[in-house]
């Protein structure tokens, strides 16, 4: 505020003392100047009817309530002064309108504007430096989850977009450059409110300087920072940064386990797609050789993963200049025949038009499946702009940055229990994969499953909190049945279950559950509802654990012991 008011008062300076000179002189002066009265006497004006009459006078709006008409000396003076009076307000008048427009100013009240909304807030909230691709779809998904963020990016453009987007409620957000450490401070990033900072820009330095100052102004808050490069990330992990994602790794691992072992593959991207998305199928890829065109930092990235779990490559680029090229690399552009037939193309099992060009990589597979129809497809798109047209490309896998960082970053803020459960999960072979994918099509079988966890404890799980104290067991499978009829299981799975032992996938259903204990479920909403009511609702929770209800009133007790709780009211 005090910013704005300074740019105020400093252009505004010039006419406000012209104004307060000319107004000055002019009531003086009529204080001044002698007038008569209606007897014919000398009368001089007072201080404060002069300075009233010079008002109105000075607006134009009229005369009036003079006790005396004015002497022609008097009219002279109020003549001058009209005209001086009304070219000091048009000059000040303009240079307010002028002062309005000023892109400085517009910029002053916006971030204290900005400010003051990020101050309001009195719950959790994310601050998301960098609004592009990637920022929009983590923030759409958080706000449809109604979690709350701030948004800081170099681009008005992009914040004028943030307007136009339909979200339940405002989000804040300031165009200004992410690394500066006072825009920061606007932002949130000391707010004890602040649960974590995500630093998603397309500059690696600027991103490691919020993971920096992240940790240095709030080092409780949960940082997670967009990285391809493998000294930023190194650096980025000595100063504590939570969590890095580099897309391309993430992405060439997602392949080889896709490769490997489909079934994983399926339950990554089960778990970590949003709700409102299609429910993602089973990918099946033969062994083989695949082709990868563009050795950029996608390209190495792929070709390095597959070569350490033992699956070959052969790279097409058509850069000399590029570092470290393989020995057999090709060169040339994957757009053209006869760089495929030399890459062999027709005994590939799949090829990956991995280039930062949009209409090469189309023109690559489009070519490549004219040599090899029975190719496995997979094509890197840059530019968001372009989703339809790569949705009408019919590739097998569209590989776009923003929707793998995205994903992983809407799983590590919203349920960080998914990841510790995926990570157990690739202990298992494929097969156990398969049973719990074919189970999860069982209970959901045309959408995405809810997935959420539960903290064993009073705000959580206040039944269960309240029979364990009493020195009752609950077990797993408790939680699993209907509180209407507890011979019914419910559509959910049991994922995860976290104690001071350990943690579990699929635990065994009588497994004991203890205060403190942390459970992850996945199934339908219906199901969700359900586990929540009995968590919550000792009666439901009794009826479950021994067939009877046990009303907790004093009236009830006495009234209505041992009524079953499938016929209470």
């Amino acid at each position: 505020m005090n910013t704005v008011l300074f740019l105020i008062l400093r252009r505004m300076r010039p006419p406000l003392l012209l104004l307060t000179i000319v107004y000055a002189v002019a009531t003086f002066g009529l204080t001044l100047l002698p007038g008569l009265d209606d007897e014919g006497n000398v009368w001089h004006m007072d201080f404060f009817h002069a300075f009233y009459f010079v008002t109105f006078m000075g607006t134009t709006i009229g005369f009036g309530e003079i006790p005396y008409p004015f002497t022609d000396t008097q009219r002279m003076w109020t003549l001058v002064f009209i005209y001086i009076t009304v070219a000091t307000w048009i000059y000040a008048i303009g240079t307010l309108i002028s002062l309005l427009q000023n892109e400085t100013l517009k910029k002053a009240f916006l971030d204290y504007q900005f400010s003051l909304n990020v101050k309001k807030l009195r719950e959790p909230f994310i601050l998301v430096a960098g609004y592009g691709d990637t920022g929009t779809k983590l923030v759409r998904s958080l706000r449809r989850r109604f979690i709350k963020a701030t948004i800081i990016d170099i681009a008005q453009n992009r914040l004028d977009a943030l307007l136009l987007d339909d979200f339940p409620m405002d989000i804040p957000g300031i165009c200004a450059d992410a690394s500066d450490p006072e825009k920061l401070v606007m932002a949130g990033i000391s707010n004890p409110y602040c649960k974590a900072v995500v630093a998603l820009t397309d500059d690696n330095a600027i991103n490691l300087h919020i993971a920096i100052t992240a940790k240095v102004m709030n080092p409780d808050t949960n940082v997670i920072c967009r990285a391809d490069s493998s000294n930023i990330e190194d650096n980025m992990l000595s100063f504590g940064t939570d969590h890095i994602i580099n897309p391309y790794r993430t992405f060439a691992r997602q392949l080889v386990l896709a490769a490997k072992s489909p079934s994983q593959y399926a339950l990554n991207e089960w778990f970590r797609s949003a709700l409102d998305e299609p429910l993602p199928s089973k990918v099946k890829i033969a062994k083989g050789r695949w082709i990868i065109c563009g050795y950029g930092r996608f390209g190495r990235a792929i070709y390095e993963e597959l070569l350490s779990h033992g699956l070959t490559a052969q790279i097409i680029e058509p850069d000399t200049s590029t570092l470290d090229l393989p020995e057999n690399t090709i060169i040339g552009d994957g757009t053209g025949v006869s760089t495929l037939t030399e890459a062999n193309v027709s005994e590939a099992i799949g090829i990956i038009a991995g280039s930062n060009d949009d209409s090469n990589n189309l023109s690559i597979i489009v070519t490549a499946r004219l040599l090899n129809p029975d190719l496995f497809v997979i094509i890197r798109q840059n530019k968001q702009s372009n989703a339809d047209l790569f949705r009408q490309s019919k590739a097998d896998i569209v590989m776009e940055s923003g929707n793998v960082i995205a994903k992983n970053i809407r799983t590590l803020l919203t349920n960080p229990m998914i990841d510790e459960f995926l990570s157990l999960a690739r202990a298992h072979d494929d097969t156990w994969a398969s049973v719990l994918v074919d189970e999860l099509r069982y209970i959901c079988p045309d959408q995405l499953p809810e997935t959420w966890s539960v903290t064993v404890g009073d705000s959580d799980a206040q039944a269960v909190v309240e029979t364990i104290r009493r020195d009752d067991d609950v077990l797993i499978r408790h939680l699993t049945l209907s509180h209407t009829n507890r011979d019914e299981n419910l559509p959910l799975i049991v994922l995860y279950h976290r104690n001071k032992h350990g943690a579990f996938c699929m635990p065994e259903p009588d497994t004991k559950i203890s205060i403190g204990d942390q459970l992850l479920f996945t199934g339908t909403a219906i199901a969700r509802f359900n586990v929540q009511w009995n968590l919550q609702n000792i009666v439901a929770l009794s009826y479950i654990k021994t067939g009877e209800s046990e009303p907790q009133t004093w009236v009830g007790k006495k009234l209505l012991l041992k009524r079953p709780f499938s016929n209470a009211t």
